[in-house]
């Protein structure tokens, strides 16, 4: 289980990083913030987004779920609060856009890296 979640840590800090590279207003020192941020970024998706979830429930239903990515967003820009100027987001545009691709190379990721190492 702490194997899985430390993978994670990792595959989420080579998607943030890959974020970077992508777009302007976002940007990483290192990797080592990287994985700093993914883990702060993991510890934020345990506590503070199943609040969020709860409290912005019938929006997010009336998306139909689309409104996570905002939550998402939101959860990347309390992150960028806590490490500070080795990690910026040039605003809340950025932070959606940016919070949709992590979602995707994520799921990418996880099926590429993490099912390979699981079926070891």
């Amino acid at each position: 289980m702490l194997k899985n979640w430390a993978l994670s840590i990792i595959l989420n800090a080579v998607a943030l990083i890959a974020v970077a590279e992508l777009f302007d207003g976002f940007e990483i020192d290192g990797f080592v913030t990287a994985v700093l941020a993914s883990l702060i970024l993991s510890i934020l998706n345990v506590i503070v987004k199943p609040i969020l979830v709860l409290f912005t429930l019938p929006i997010t239903v009336f998306s139909l779920g689309l409104f996570l990515f905002v939550i998402n967003a939101i959860t990347l820009m309390i992150t960028q609060s806590i490490i500070g100027d080795a990690f910026i987001i040039d605003g809340f545009g950025v932070a959606i856009l940016a919070a949709i691709v992590i979602s995707v190379l994520n799921l990418l990721l996880q099926k590429l890296v993490a099912d390979t190492f699981k079926k070891k």
